[in-house]
């Protein structure tokens, strides 16, 4: 029971990484906060976790909203008495294609969407976790932005998620006296809708690029996601933990 006791938000919950972490978390221990735009999927997700895997409460809404930031704070104060950790994980790809052909709406959705949510969840996140004493946020960034791991046609996307690293590292430095650790999990192609699910083609593709020659599962993420969330992790802040299937060691 690696989170028993800990109260988790957990946004992008209604499909993907978000649902296999949901699973999971719950499975060892902790109470969850579910977060999506979609309230159908979140219902349905909270009633399976709540008929025998543990306890969890959802609010649909867009993680660009700030209120919308705070409100899943407070549900998890008042639902389980305070907030413990979470995993800022919603994000989209968005258009792909060259930086001089892309449309300033789809660069301006994109930061959004993986940044400035980012940066929406925190601000309302630590001072919650600073009265529990401590707490642990982690952000889905990706490999793509980091280090070699530029891929061609995603500027905006390499751009926001590079953006979630450096603001990890600033707020771990911010922070950490506190007791509150922020580090980023840096996941490579994974098997979700977003990533491709359900076009073989596609996945086929971007197995071949890992050196592994496969994508991950969901619950893979989860799994790692889960150790930045628990105690395993106790003397880890600041840092861009990369689970990506070799994809940077390729790339490097």
């Amino acid at each position: 029971m690696e989170l028993e006791n800990k109260s988790i938000i957990i946004t992008g919950a209604s499909s993907g990484i978000g649902k296999a972490a949901a699973l999971l978390f719950a499975a060892e221990g902790a109470d969850v906060v579910l977060g999506a735009r979609r309230s159908s999927e979140l219902e349905t997700l909270a009633a399976t976790i709540n008929q025998g895997i543990g306890r969890a409460v959802y609010l649909a809404g867009d993680v660009r909203d700030e209120s919308y930031a705070s409100a899943l704070v407070d549900l998890a104060t008042t639902s389980f008495g305070g907030l413990d950790g979470a995993f800022n994980n919603a994000g989209i790809v968005g258009e792909m294609g060259p930086v001089a052909d892309m449309g300033l709406d789809n660069w301006n959705a994109v930061i959004s969407v993986n940044l400035t949510a980012a940066f929406l969840a925190a601000k309302a996140q630590i001072p919650a976790m600073r009265a529990r004493g401590g707490g642990s946020i982690v952000f889905t960034s990706s490999f793509v932005g980091f280090s070699n791991g530029g891929l061609p046609g995603m500027g905006a996307y390499a751009a926001s998620k590079a953006g979630q690293i450096g603001l990890a590292q600033s707020l771990a430095s911010d922070h950490a006296a506190e007791g509150i650790r922020v580090n980023a999990l840096l996941p490579g192609g994974t098997v979700t809708p977003a990533g491709g699910e359900g076009n073989p083609g596609v996945m086929e593709y971007v197995a071949k690029l890992h050196p592994m020659k496969r994508l991950a599962g969901a619950k893979e993420i989860a799994q790692a996601a889960l150790f930045l969330l628990s105690d395993r992790s106790s003397f880890m802040t600041g840092s861009p933990m990369i689970a990506d299937g070799g994809m940077s060691v390729r790339l490097s």
